[in-house]
């Protein structure tokens, strides 16, 4: 779709610093991806909720030329559950996870994340889409598709391609997606109906970004061992991921204690801070074993 040369006029007369860039505005997903192929060599960017790209076009941390607004393609902001799998368009708002949005342990535990991403107003206007393809280490959507198993779908000119969750995130603030792909949905598997869940995260302030936090996903056996453990870390290292020694050392053990404090030490001794190691590797200590014991025994957590 042409664009217009509004967006600088429009900048300058609500007094903010943004340099001058070009508005594109498609009202389908085949005119956006047409719109991002002619403007993606020039560095032009797609724009979605805007929480992270807007803030750095005013302090003139990022300058592209080209901006592709996506917010009226209505079909970029569905959620349904379809094939046993939640379907999130890029463009559904953060806000959208306050309620269930399907059955079961996964509606609960997105319902339970969502809380902890930054304030109610950017919850209403940032995006899950834009918040993975913004992919900070410090955000919570991006651990929530690691963990979980998320699949991706981008979209272009020369097709659909679908890329897994640990593929899509190749360190902060880079992903697998090519300059003219947009990401047209995330899909997020059902949580069996026995599944437990735990997450913990901790921040300087409310809202703030996360210094750390982890996210736990149990599934225990019929005399309450672990039989299936997914534990993953976040805002420490590069890109999210699971901590495959922390999961081994936990199947097959009865919860306690003592298993909580063992994979809270395993887990501070496996990761690799980007910085202040020592007082990062003490945060992914207390936020795995709280969050394997919100998981696991809930109870003795609350005593």
């Amino acid at each position: 779709m042409p664009g217009d040369d509004d967006g600088a006029a429009a900048a300058e007369q609500l007094g903010v610093k943004a340099p001058p860039f070009e508005w594109h505005r498609p009202a389908t997903l085949a005119e956006a991806v047409a719109s991002l192929a002619a403007v993606a060599p020039q560095d032009g960017r797609v724009l979605a909720g805007g929480q992270s790209l807007l803030p750095a076009m005013a302090l003139r941390v990022a300058r592209p030329p080209h901006l592709v607004d996506i917010n009226g393609i209505a079909e970029l902001g569905e959620l349904r559950v379809e094939d046993n799998a939640l379907r999130i368009g890029a463009l559904v708002r953060h806000a959208a996870f306050h309620r269930p949005v399907a059955h079961g342990p996964l509606g609960a535990l997105m319902a339970g994340v969502v809380r902890h991403i930054a304030h109610w107003p950017i919850r209403t206007r940032g995006s899950f889409g834009g918040s993975l393809c913004h992919a900070d280490p410090a955000s919570e959507w991006p651990l929530v598709a690691v963990v979980l198993g998320a699949t991706m779908q981008a979209v272009s000119l020369r097709g659909d391609r679908l890329i897994d969750g640990p593929a899509f995130l190749r360190g902060p603030l880079e992903t697998a997606l090519a300059p003219d792909e947009i990401l047209r949905a995330v899909t997020l598997p059902l949580l069996p109906a026995d599944a437990h869940w735990g997450f913990e995260e901790v921040a300087r302030r409310a809202g703030d970004f996360a210094q750390a936090m982890a996210l736990v996903v149990l599934r225990m056996d019929a005399i309450g061992r672990v039989a299936e453990a997914r534990i993953g870390i976040g805002g420490v290292e590069a890109v999210p991921r699971r901590l495959a020694a922390v999961e081994a050392l936990v199947n097959g053990r009865l919860p306690s204690a003592t298993l909580v404090e063992e994979a809270g030490r395993a887990a501070a001794a496996a990761c690799d801070p980007m910085e202040d190691a020592p007082y990062r590797r003490a945060l992914v200590r207390a936020v795995v074993s709280r969050a394997l014991a919100s998981a696991a025994m809930p109870q003795a957590l609350a005593a």
